[in-house]
């Protein structure tokens, strides 16, 4: 599904519900996919939806934006000429924080381990990623703050579901606004233009649903059991919403479905938002980009740049 209004009808609409996964031993992979909320059928959903919640409200989005902020100077004071921004800040500064302030005892550690459950988090994937995840998950338990295994288990999903859709975000904001040859990048806010970038370059370019009755969606019947893929990257380009949808507009207002709508929406917004802004903060202030072309990680549903060189002013 590519419009706007019928990717918005199946995020909030019941009868479409996430693709079930299998369930495995505690403490792998597939168990904390299966304890996560992210995969939870509709009983469970609501119930480990709440954990995550309670877990970032703790967090103030000024506080994130700020220490990322400070890393990523930090990080950039260290660098004789340049950087590569993926590697040295889009990956690992993000996670470092959230890690931290989520109560993992070695944040760094943390960071660096959950990339490797990240990799083969969605179903599919080859049987050696996931046998480099179970042991990734095994250690990040051993990270995680004391608790019941269900709350642990979505803490570290909170961190999986960080790990590559915050790299893209500053990935793709950092080629679009760090010109090559130093050239202003604009006086927008950084969360402005964060907004906008997540809707024509959004990390996550699609979800997936299953109905589970039979409902009519952009005119077409759909029995029960359909496997339907939602395209948020076509979406965001619907020019029923969007006035000259191709346009670079920060600022323009409601209708970004990057973070999902309804029920399953992504409840850490702002705290993305906030995680990204930190590292473009800076780099607006002291970095140009160096080449034009940008490559990006092979994925079905997720657009990371692979890497990214800065030289610092």
């Amino acid at each position: 599904m590519t419009r706007h209004a019928d990717v918005r009808a199946a995020l909030t609409d019941p009868a479409f519900q996430v693709p079930a996964v299998d369930i495995g031993p505690p403490g792998s992979l597939a168990w904390l996919r299966g304890t996560v909320s992210r995969f939870s059928p509709h009983a469970r959903h609501a119930e480990r939806r709440a954990i995550g919640v309670r877990a970032l409200a703790a967090l103030d989005p000024d506080e994130l934006r700020h220490e990322t902020a400070h890393l990523t100077a930090t990080a950039l004071d260290g660098a004789a000429d340049g950087l590569d921004v993926m590697r040295e800040l889009a990956r690992p500064v993000p996670l470092r924080v959230l890690a931290g302030r989520l109560g993992f005892a070695d944040p760094v550690a943390a960071g660096t381990v959950v990339r490797v459950v990240a990799a083969a988090y969605h179903p599919g994937v080859d049987p050696g990623l996931v046998r480099r995840a179970d042991r990734a998950v095994a250690a990040l338990l051993a990270l995680a703050p004391p608790g019941p295994p269900e709350v642990r288990a979505n803490l570290i999903g909170l961190l999986v579901q960080a790990c590559d859709a915050t790299a893209g975000l500053i990935g793709a904001a950092a080629h679009r606004l760090l010109p090559p040859g130093g050239e202003p990048p604009g006086r927008a806010a950084t969360v402005d233009l964060l907004a906008e970038v997540l809707r024509l370059d959004p990390p996550v370019r699609a979800t997936r649903r299953v109905t589970t009755t039979g409902v009519r969606l952009g005119g077409r019947d759909l029995p029960p059991g359909s496997p339907v893929l939602l395209r948020f990257d076509a979406a965001n380009r619907d020019p029923l919403v969007f006035a000259e949808p191709d346009e670079f507009r920060p600022g323009r207002g409601g209708g970004l479905l990057t973070f999902g709508a309804g029920e399953r929406g992504c409840p850490g917004d702002r705290h993305a938002l906030a995680l990204a802004a930190g590292v473009l903060d800076v780099l607006r202030q002291r970095c140009r980009r160096t080449r034009s072309d940008l490559r990006h990680d092979p994925h079905p549903t997720l657009r990371v740049p692979t890497n990214l060189e800065v030289t610092v002013r």
